[in-house]
């Protein structure tokens, strides 16, 4: 078995790209190409199936990615875990969210901390980020209200509440809360499905028998702000990613726990890797502040 190409098919696997493959591992695009290649026609299978610019992976090369995915995460636990008995940490931590908000910031405590980490930071919607998690695309991943699942470690370090907003022209814009029931039939802006915090204002509503008028869905926080702010419609959104911005006007919902909890996760397997820990270590502190 073949490192060079094992690690040539993962790094491609990831990426959805041989270019991008190529970059990362800084290769040719060539050699890298005749690494999948070999790895190929050596055990006479397919990984790729190839269309025009477009690659997806075969059922087969699906099945490698999850076993390579563990292969590759053990050696760079076993990298970080040797970089510690110098005193730091210079191995990579991956991390995916589904918003900006609340991972920037234990980002960037995180990088004054440890500068000699190599960082990434991703976004999608909660689906995508355990996803990203189980596919080994990320080490760790920030989620709302995340369900207990034995293959998940994680660390509960922010509790919000869901509110509701409207432009300051609406008619509600001079009160302070509103009633669930009051919402139905009004037209509201939501994320796609998949995320939490559409789901978990769907069910408080189907709870309370409420039923809205059209529905417009979006999908990034940001073009739901944007169009409540022109008029189209009221938006449901974390209190703490509101902002401030003098176009919108935010209410709370005074008779539904419309309650959230952002938790930092990972694999459980892969709790022990450094970076991983320290992440995890750091995302506590920031809970108990």
């Amino acid at each position: 078995m073949n490192h060079s190409q094992l690690r040539a098919f993962h790094a491609v696997a990831l990426e959805g790209s041989f270019t991008k493959a190529a970059n990362v591992l800084r290769v040719s695009q060539p050699t890298l190409s005749g690494h999948v290649k070999a790895l190929e026609e050596g055990y006479g299978v397919e990984l790729f199936e190839r269309g025009g610019r477009s690659i997806r992976l075969t059922e087969f090369g699906r099945s490698l990615q999850e076993i390579t995915g563990r292969y590759f995460g053990v050696e760079r636990e076993a990298e970080s875990l040797l970089a510690t008995a110098k005193g730091l940490l210079q191995g990579r931590l991956r991390v995916a969210a589904d918003s900006p908000y609340y991972v920037v910031p234990l980002l960037a405590q995180f990088s004054r901390r440890y500068p000699t980490v190599e960082k990434t930071l991703s976004f999608g919607n909660s689906e995508k980020v355990l996803a990203d998690l189980f596919a080994h695309r990320c080490e760790v991943g920030i989620i709302p209200d995340l369900t207990a699942d034995e293959r998940l470690y994680s660390v509960p370090f922010r509790r919000d509440r869901l509110v509701v907003f409207v432009n300051t022209g609406h008619v509600w814009a001079k009160q302070r809360s509103v009633r669930l029931n009051e919402l139905a039939g009004q037209t509201m802006l939501l994320r796609e499905r998949g995320s939490t915090t559409r789901a978990i204002f769907e069910h408080a509503l189907h709870s309370r028998g409420v039923s809205l008028g059209d529905t417009l869905e979006l999908g990034s926080r940001e073009a739901i702000r944007e169009a409540v702010a022109e008029g189209l419609g009221i938006g449901i959104v974390s209190e703490g990613e509101i902002g401030r911005d003098d176009r919108l006007h935010t209410l709370m919902v005074r008779d539904a726990a419309l309650n959230v909890v952002e938790y930092a996760a990972c694999l459980e397997e892969r709790k022990t890797i450094p970076e991983v820990a320290a992440f995890l270590n750091l995302a506590k502190e920031t809970g108990q502040d």
